[in-house]
């Protein structure tokens, strides 16, 4: 087992997964930047050290920093946790010319499946079905958007390669739209990700963002599906609740899929965790990504089927096998993003939580670095906490996140609190009539 653990993050995950380290017997090293010097997960961690400015360019993703951190303190091994560098080819292959280990994925294989255009060609050689054209990739310039759009047909949505949490991506319904924004599209994805790769797919007017937990482990040739998630609300494909399983989805041909899942990886030796996305409409899944990382709404399996995914992401990156064949789901769960934003307008809102009170009782977890008289900076997502509620069936996992949200205080910044709160007491959400487009069309009604 590893001796020390690097974790290369900040916030939420990072406590996250020191909390797996320590149960492990792991000892841990909390990066930070200079405005992160009083963050919880440098409070947790036993040792800590500063590796720049508070710009993430500066620090948490300032690779030469973190490997004179790793050198100083001697950690053996690197977990970075989701965002920043989590789906860095080049942060892995470093550490792995540095003999340090990456609890993650290869760099080929980040390479082959978290760079989403090489990922659906891969797909479909698997036979996992996709939408359009396996080759309409690395899309240059606005007449090869227009002239995909013909072949594939409208609406579509145009994404960045490297992209992630809905940002450098966007639907086109009709010519117009790819004159006028394709250019600024691309060039917010060179903004964001620092690579402009784009392609495109087919858009589904009604589907619903199901994705397939999974853990691998190439040294012993096994690969492992741990349920389907629901991450179907979103707004402006930036996910704020998921649950498992979700009630409303009958996959067609759903064993083929998956045996196709597990011999993807295998043959593509993948290790570690990692997360295949699907939008489903009329009974059917569609690939659309991989995220080739520890996903940000991982309680919910894990409170699902009662396990500690984390635990088993070190365990096989330590090369220990593991064996998850025999799972079953325990509970239904449901997961809450609370963001540090206006409810209203969506407006990011730093400043110092004055005072915080997190729910609790059966059926609970919270998931959370904020305590009373931390400051939020505006520097990094609005990620603040997560709530986690589990139920012997779907109503009453609803019930208990009620109860929660209305337990909450958190005194000082502004939270999206309420708008959970109104989602989960519509009908249509209540009655699984809504698809990844519904909030965006009916928070008018909220506002």
């Amino acid at each position: 087992m590893f001796k020390k653990i690097l974790v290369a993050n900040r916030g939420e995950i990072a406590v996250r997964i020191i909390r797996a380290c320590k149960e492990l017997n792991i000892k841990t090293v909390a990066i930070h930047s200079n405005v992160d010097a009083e963050s919880m997960h440098v409070k947790l961690a036993d040792e800590s050290i500063c590796v720049g400015s508070a710009l993430p360019n500066g620090s948490y993703l300032n690779i030469a920093s973190i490997i004179s951190a790793i050198d100083i303190t001697g950690a053996d091994a690197v977990h970075p946790g989701y965002g920043f560098l989590s789906e860095n080819d080049k942060f892995s292959k470093i550490l792995n010319s540095h003999k340090v280990k990456f609890i993650g994925p290869s760099s080929k294989s980040i390479l082959e499946l978290g760079n989403k255009s090489n990922a659906l060609n891969l797909a479909s050689n698997f036979g996992l079905p996709i939408l359009g054209d396996k080759n309409s990739k690395n899309i240059e310039n606005t007449n090869e958007a227009l002239r995909t759009a013909n072949e594939i047909g409208l609406p579509i949505v145009i994404k960045a390669a490297y992209g992630g949490g809905g940002k450098g991506m966007r639907v086109f319904n009709n010519k117009n739209e790819i004159d006028k924004f394709f250019s600024q599209l691309k060039a917010e994805a060179k903004n964001y990700f620092g690579d402009d790769t784009m392609y495109a797919e087919k858009f589904l007017t009604n589907a619903k963002h199901i994705e397939f937990q999974i853990i691998s482990d190439p040294v012993h040739n096994y690969a492992e599906i741990i349920g389907q998630r629901d991450c179907s609300i979103q707004r402006k494909n930036q996910k704020i609740i998921e649950e498992i399983p979700s009630d409303f989805v009958k996959i067609k041909n759903l064993e083929q899929i998956e045996k196709n899942i597990k011999n993807l990886l295998i043959e593509n030796k993948y290790e570690g965790l990692g997360t295949l996305e699907f939008l489903y409409q009329d009974n059917e899944v569609f690939f659309i990504e991989m995220n080739t990382r520890l996903q940000v709404e991982h309680p919910v399996t894990e409170e699902a089927f009662d396990i500690d995914l984390v635990k088993y992401q070190i365990m096989v990156a330590a090369g220990y096998k593991v064996n998850l064949t025999s799972l079953i789901k325990r509970n239904h769960t449901i997961e809450c993003r609370i963001n540090a934003e206006n409810a209203k307008d969506f407006s990011p809102s730093p400043g110092t939580v004055n005072f915080i009170n997190v729910p609790g009782g059966r059926g609970v977890r919270v998931d959370t670095a904020l305590y009373t008289n931390y400051k939020v900076n505006p520097h990094y997502d609005s990620l603040v906490l997560k709530i986690i509620s589990k139920g012997k069936d779907r109503n009453e996992s609803i019930s208990i996140m009620k109860r929660s949200l209305d337990e909450i205080i958190i005194d000082g910044i502004d939270t999206n609190i309420a708008l959970h709160k109104w989602i989960l007491n519509q009908k249509d959400f209540i009655d699984g009539i809504y698809n990844t487009n519904w909030l965006e069309k009916n928070i008018s009604r909220f506002n």
